[in-house]
């Protein structure tokens, strides 16, 4: 598995193909989606046009909530497959520890014993889940995915994840630039050493605490710039000074949290149906494909049109 892959999550169904192809060029091997990415097809899509061979490339994707359990999450697989155009995923994971994770984890080995998962294991799964998971199972798992930036450096988890034989993988190695990541003092100083950016000085820094980053761009320039990261090496200081950042709390939500989980835009997604988003130009606003249309509505008296309703 790479220590530096290239992860897809809030990639536009419509650009996934080629943001992946882009990153493919760069010189990125693994890629990593998700079913509740909605863009499987667009990776799928990508690998087959890319021009390099299937087996010089490492795929993850993820099981979701709602695919949870033996039966839903066999037919999730099959279907994940298909969209990803491969008779074999590399990596799959369980996305969140909720649902029936045991039935998912079963239908997992099953498809890992006929060859069409090469390794299986899970994501944002606490110490205690991760630990009452691997006591149950026949197949170890050979990652678990949980959030990991310079601010939540999961430090007490790694050792956990490390002591069970299990790799460590980071999503959101940026925390999305909350919080000032890329302009904190303390990452900027020790990047201008090495002549990087703030951006590498975090990979590199996650990479030499043996944690797998997929970082996410859309943009080829800055997928060159996260993948600039291997002709320099953080002195023992620096790594000392950057752990000192570690504020140990989610940049994003707890799931060990009712209340942020009930509120949490995934989860609500689940519970309302799928909704899809578009980025608004070059801004970082998102909003749904599907609005409500209010021309109709009024005041009739207005006389403003003829069809004008009282709501």
């Amino acid at each position: 598995m790479p220590i530096l892959g290239y992860g897809v999550y809030q990639v536009e169904p419509g650009e996934c193909e080629r943001c992946v192809l882009d990153a493919i060029e760069v010189g990125y091997r693994s890629i990593d989606t998700a079913q509740a990415y909605y863009n499987e097809e667009g990776v799928g899509a990508a690998v087959a046009k890319c021009g390099v061979a299937r087996d010089q490339l490492f795929l993850t994707t993820k099981v979701w909530i709602s695919n949870g359990g033996y039966e839903k999450a066999k037919a999730s697989i099959e279907e994940s497959l298909r969209k990803l155009k491969s008779d074999y995923i590399d990596l799959m994971l369980i996305h969140q520890p909720f649902n029936d994770y045991y039935g998912t984890y079963r239908a997992m080995e099953e498809a890992y014993r006929e060859g069409k998962l090469r390794a299986i294991g899970v994501s944002n799964f606490y110490p205690d889940r991760l630990v009452d998971l691997c006591q149950f199972v026949e197949i170890t798992h050979a990652v678990n995915q949980v959030g990991t930036h310079p601010f939540l450096q999961q430090g007490a988890a790694h050792e956990i994840i490390k002591k069970y034989g299990v790799q460590h993988e980071s999503w959101g190695p940026f925390a999305e630039g909350k919080k000032g990541m890329f302009s904190n003092p303390v990452i900027q100083e020790i990047g201008g050493k090495y002549g990087k950016s703030a951006a590498q000085t975090i990979l590199r820094f996650l990479i030499q605490s043996d944690v797998v980053v997929i970082p996410k761009s859309t943009h080829q320039a800055r997928m060159a710039e996260n993948f600039d990261v291997f002709d320099f090496s953080l002195s023992e200081a620096d790594m000392e000074a950057i752990r000192g950042l570690d504020e140990g709390t989610s940049a994003f939500l707890s799931h060990q949290d009712p209340a942020q989980l009930n509120s949490s835009p995934l989860c609500t997604e689940e519970r309302n149906g799928r909704m899809d988003y578009v980025q608004l130009g070059g801004s970082d606003i998102r909003a749904s494909r599907l609005c409500v249309g209010c021309m109709s509505f009024g005041d009739p008296a207005s006389k403003m049109h003829a069809w004008t309703l009282d709501p």
